[in-house]
């Protein structure tokens, strides 16, 4: 299947040619003025098309990616508003996401839930998902290759929904987002930019439930995200 980011290539490189080829005076190509209109208005009509998660999802298919497809039960693709403001990214899949296809159910999610209930919002008014879409065996860290291998599926996520605000939950959600290696303690509290889209890194609700006294510095990240999208704390 052709894909719409190839396509975005094609036309931006027909429309550099064709403006060097008018500038430079040539001809046998129609370089006019009201032709090279016309490519801006394809390149502003093609800005408004993005990939949807539906697409995604049928790309991704029954993933045999990596070594995670051996010992997965489902993949945990992501849920909520496909234009949502606000978006979680985790880490991955744990046992009881891994048995319901869904993200964030088990104890870590009941506790995002709160967080989330807490902000005035529902789930349904966000998006959740994770870096890498299988659960590792024994909810181990995942490797390298394993975030490699998923995490453009996550990139392909957020550019579909395009939020105003990514909640980077945890060290390899905040550290793969923003291709870093500082620690989730060193890169907390404060805003950070990937494009036009600011994310918040914050400790995983996992780490809270093995270290709560933790809750008031992300109950203070919270804040910040409210304030953002306008909500009032």
């Amino acid at each position: 299947m052709f894909k719409v980011r190839e396509f975005d290539k094609l036309i931006d490189e027909l429309i550099d040619t064709l403006r060097w080829m008018g500038h430079c005076g040539l001809k046998g190509f129609d370089c006019s003025k009201n032709s090279l209109l016309t490519l801006d208005h394809w390149q502003k009509g093609r800005d408004q098309v993005r990939e949807t998660l539906p697409d995604i999802r049928a790309e991704l298919g029954d993933c045999q990616r990596c070594g995670l497809s051996r010992t997965r039960s489902r993949i945990v693709f992501g849920s909520g508003d496909p234009n949502a403001r606000l978006m979680f990214v985790g880490e991955g899949p744990g046992y009881e996401e891994d048995q319901s296809g869904q993200p964030f159910v088990g104890p870590a999610g009941q506790l995002l839930t709160r967080i989330i209930e807490a902000m005035k919002l529902s789930r349904d008014q966000v998006y959740i998902c994770n870096i890498i879409k299988c659960r590792p065996p024994q909810n181990r860290n995942p490797d390298p290759d394993e975030i490699e291998t998923c995490s453009p599926f996550v990139l392909r996520q957020i550019e579909a929904i395009h939020p105003q605000i990514i909640c980077a939950l945890g060290t390899f959600a905040a550290q793969t987002l923003l291709k870093t290696d500082l620690p989730i303690g060193s890169l907390r509290g404060r805003f950070h930019a990937l494009g036009d889209i600011q994310v918040m890194p914050t400790y995983h609700p996992a780490y809270l439930l093995r270290n709560p006294q933790k809750k008031r510095e992300v109950w203070e990240d919270i804040q910040k995200i409210m304030q953002a999208l306008g909500i009032s704390v």
